[in-house]
């Protein structure tokens, strides 16, 4: 049986955004653990997030995410505006977003607003949480590689 990384031939680079550095000191050290070969981008805010995919400015030189983890609750530009711009634009509304939950609540807060992003995963809370939620984010990622129409 192939590994994760034969299955996808090559990094996934995963744009994390999170306000919480200590969070994203734990996703990174999760990520770095796992068996799905990955880079972790990180920003802290909205309008970075954007800045990122976009590639402008400061993140004019880095790859374009295959995948984003997206906090709701962020300063400035909210989660909610940043999944709303990139769902509305069509060269990045290919771009799977996992928008992390602290709740059920949170997630009906988002849905309610008409912004549907590519999953929900509610964010771990306690470190030892984070290895179940590593093993979510590379189930969700598994199912979009299978899916994905074959290039011949």
């Amino acid at each position: 049986m192939a590994s994760a990384d034969e299955q996808l031939g090559e990094p996934i680079d995963i744009l994390l955004v999170e306000p919480n550095r200590g969070d994203t000191r734990l996703f990174e050290e999760n990520f770095r653990n796992a068996k799905v070969l990955n880079t972790i981008h990180s920003v802290t805010d909205g309008e970075s997030a954007l800045d990122y995919v976009h590639q402008r400015g400061e993140y004019a030189d880095k790859p374009c995410p295959d995948i984003i983890l997206l906090e709701p609750q962020l300063p400035g530009k909210s989660g909610r505006e940043v999944l709303q711009e990139l769902k509305n634009d069509p060269e990045l509304s290919d771009i799977p977003v996992v928008v992390l939950t602290g709740s059920d609540a949170e997630k009906e807060i988002v849905q309610s607003h008409g912004l549907d992003a590519d999953t929900y995963i509610k964010k771990p809370i306690k470190p030892e949480d984070f290895v179940d939620f590593v093993q979510e984010v590379e189930e969700f990622w598994f199912a979009i590689v299978q899916q994905a129409p074959e290039q011949g």
